[in-house]
């Protein structure tokens, strides 16, 4: 019940204005997004490489409203991509990009998306690199899907997000688990109706391990987003069973969120991608964090407790 208070939450504006306006926020909002500048993006991705981990960026930002704000989103992700080129890290450091920032929801969106979100994905080819289209709620998934499949036509490499609490996502994962395919599969952190997704955790769990186990058992290039202890096993179980080599799959884990499991993963040989957000539009991403985790609201509280 607490996780759906504050999935809805995350979309009132009034709500939004008191978080953000709060300074104490801060000290919370900075353990799980790298900062708001790309100097500070950038930061992040050295000191995570000095770990051993690889990285995927995204700039903050959703729900536009005009075409002006898509259009300042293709330009903070180009100027990302300028940022990254000198690094010289190929596919270790890539972008994940949500369309609803280049102008999915607008009218005419899917064209607008398309037209938008193309000139990032050859500035990422043009450097190494390559871009996951993150997934947002059922609303945009066939969307998504539809700009993937054209992005795909040139830039094969282009990956997708899947979210196992829709009902839809066994059948997209069967789809996509073929070769040359790169799919982030996650549980889902958006407040969606009975009618099209799984609403109790131990359905959706049960969700995440048949399409985890379809996309291993696949001949794409699967990508476990998730913390659970119990599905990383599982993908490890299912590396095990199928042979993988290290280069054919990955584990994608949230900046600043269980860290120490990053760590130890790589040390074992397996590709550890942190997926580090930064930007000043950080309040949606922050409010589907705390919404996650009961610890994760705990943390919050705590801190707006001790304020100096």
């Amino acid at each position: 019940m607490l996780g759906q208070a504050l999935l809805a939450a995350s979309r009132r504006p009034a709500l939004r204005r008191a978080v953000v306006g709060t300074p104490v926020t801060r000290r919370v909002v900075d353990r799980f997004v790298a900062g708001e500048t790309l100097p500070d993006a950038l930061a992040a991705v050295e000191s995570l490489r000095a770990e051993g981990l690889a990285v995927t960026l995204d700039h903050l930002g959703e729900d536009v409203t005009d075409r002006t704000e898509a259009t300042r989103s293709r330009d903070a992700y180009l100027a990302l991509l300028d940022g990254l080129a000198p690094l010289r890290l190929g596919r270790a450091a890539e972008v994940s990009v949500k369309l609803s920032a280049f102008g999915q929801a607008l009218p005419g969106g899917h064209d607008v998306a398309l037209e938008l979100v193309r000139p990032v994905v050859e500035a990422a080819t043009a450097i190494g690199t390559t871009v996951t289209l993150d997934m947002e709620d059922h609303r945009t998934v066939d969307s998504t899907l539809a700009v993937l499949a054209e992005l795909r036509r040139d830039h094969p490499g282009t990956g997708a997000v899947l979210q196992a609490a829709l009902h839809r996502t066994e059948d997209d994962a069967r789809a996509l688990a073929v070769a040359g395919s790169r799919v982030r599969l996650v549980k889902g952190a958006y407040a969606e109706p009975a009618a099209v997704a799984h609403t109790e955790k131990a359905d959706v769990d049960a969700a995440y391990r048949r399409c985890l186990t379809t996309l291993y058992r696949g001949d794409g290039y699967p990508m476990a987003g998730t913390h659970d202890p119990a599905m990383i096993a599982l993908a490890l179980e299912l590396v095990a069973e199928t042979g993988r080599a290290a280069d054919s799959h990955e584990f994608q884990l949230l900046y600043g969120i269980r860290t120490g499991e990053q760590q130890r993963l790589a040390r074992e040989g397996h590709t550890v991608r942190a997926y580090v957000p930064y930007g000043a539009d950080w309040y949606g991403y922050f409010m589907r964090r705390l919404a996650e985790r009961p610890a994760n609201v705990q943390f919050f509280v705590r801190s707006l407790l001790t304020r100096s």
